[in-house]
């Protein structure tokens, strides 16, 4: 059901905390806010605290302090839990039921009405075998399966841990267009992934996490910041070189594996570039700035060494 509030925050937590143990803490002091109608990336290393945030924000393990408010209540109201749908960790189905049963069972416990079946079924690509049996699904249709229950009730947010997990290439795109889809339709999406290319493609803005702390937050745009690397194809290659060391320095300038020249940057030096080079009379046939990866953000993000920077 989507929600006609205006409330400017779908998932808003402050100090969120989750200690294990004095010595274990799995989500340290987390503020975290998800725009209504966004399409939001969580992404941290392997034990970085975002599944078990996940689980806070759904309900499933209480927080040790800090609040949360999500789609408009405290996790696990039962009226958040009505706009509410959400895939935590690997989806389990009852393997000797077929995928269509085991959405029924669903259904009938979230009050939805059976005619939602056929129309998830059919979001995630699982019409043709929706009739059979959940134990000869691969890992992939599993996770289809698990999209679809979260699904079930056309919620207005939905939370994902890893939808990507087993599914191939092919199925990569379509759970991108899945996604994107949704989000273009008004749903807000919370998904948790390590499948950092993929997240490139489809969300509006990023958190990063790293030891239960939230390091970073905002746009793709803001995280990679402004690009400081310079591509330039010049000709004669070898005097451009000479040049753009004489102008920027030994360090600042290198070869591309495909022999083009990366020059260390910032754009606003692009012009004063492009005169000495042309003034020179050599040939410049591109100069452009190339963008961070989500990838590389993330690592530099992520290391000890990206954070000491």
């Amino acid at each position: 059901m989507l929600d006609t509030r205006v409330d400017e925050f779908a998932v808003e937590t402050h100090g969120l905390t989750k200690r294990f143990s004095d010595e274990i803490v799995a989500v340290n002091d987390l503020d975290l806010r998800v725009k209504r109608g966004e399409i939001f990336g969580f992404l941290g290393p392997n034990g970085a605290g975002k599944t078990t945030t996940l689980r806070m924000l759904v309900g499933l393990i209480a927080p040790t302090s800090g609040s949360a408010v999500v789609a408009g209540y405290a996790p696990g109201d039962r009226r958040g839990l009505a706009r509410l749908g959400a895939m935590i960790e690997a989806p389990a189905f009852y393997p000797y039921m077929s995928g269509q049963q085991n959405l029924a069972v669903l259904a009938k416990y979230a009050g939805v009405s059976f005619d939602r079946i056929q129309t998830t079924l059919a979001q995630v690509g699982l019409e043709a075998r929706g009739n059979h049996k959940v134990g000869t699904y691969s890992t992939g249709m599993k996770q289809r399966l698990g999209v679809a229950a979260a699904l079930l009730k056309n919620p207005e947010l939905l939370i994902l841990d890893e939808p990507a997990n087993g599914l191939d290439p092919q199925g990569m795109v379509e759970m991108r267009e899945l996604l994107r889809g949704l989000g273009d339709a008004g749903h807000t999406v919370l998904i948790s992934s390590h499948l950092l290319a993929e997240l490139e493609h489809i969300c509006d803005r990023v958190g990063i996490i790293r030891s239960g702390r939230l390091i970073a937050l905002g746009t793709l745009a803001e995280l990679r910041g402004g690009s400081r690397s310079l591509l330039i194809q010049a000709q004669p290659q070898e005097r451009a070189l000479l040049l753009l060391t004489a102008l920027l320095g030994p360090n600042s300038v290198h070869k591309s594996e495909d022999g083009q020249l990366l020059v260390t940057a910032p754009q606003s030096r692009t012009g004063e570039i492009s005169r000495a080079l042309v003034q020179a009379g050599l040939e410049l046939t591109e100069l452009r700035p190339v963008e961070r990866s989500l990838e590389q953000t993330f690592l530099e993000l992520t290391t000890s060494e990206g954070r000491a920077a």
